[in-house]
């Protein structure tokens, strides 16, 4: 198992960015691919992105690729999203996950085993 703590939050207004970290502890992050969610209010948690165990291969939800971009760094036990343009729709509350699933395109929270206790972004019109 992982611990996962979320860091990064806040208020940013539209066209903003902010970069999420996420800290892992425990044995042997770099064998787990990482993922971003967020749960917006009064709707279910949902798929934000993945980054695989090395860092090379990613995935994301249609809603934010081309804004966010997940990243690692193991030597840290780290994992990242910058998120850019921010738009209103983007405030939600955004959690880490890890996932001991090989491939880096998987998207279903079942699929992730560990999360952290999540960080709110939140974005001004």
């Amino acid at each position: 198992q992982v611990q996962l703590v979320e860091s990064g939050g806040g208020l940013v207004q539209t066209g903003g960015s902010l970069r999420l970290s996420c800290a892992a502890s425990g044995r042997a992050f770099s064998t787990y691919t990482m993922g971003w969610f967020r749960q917006a209010p009064g709707k279910e948690r949902e798929f934000v992105a993945t980054v695989s165990w090395s860092g090379i291969n990613t995935y994301y939800a249609d809603s934010v690729k081309g804004r966010f971009t997940i990243s690692r760094d193991n030597a840290k036990n780290t994992v990242y999203l910058q998120m850019n343009s921010l738009k209103p729709e983007d405030t939600a509350v955004y959690y880490c996950a890890a996932s001991k699933l090989f491939s880096h395109t998987i998207s279903s929270q079942s699929d992730f085993g560990s999360w952290g206790q999540g960080t709110q972004v939140t974005v001004s019109s």
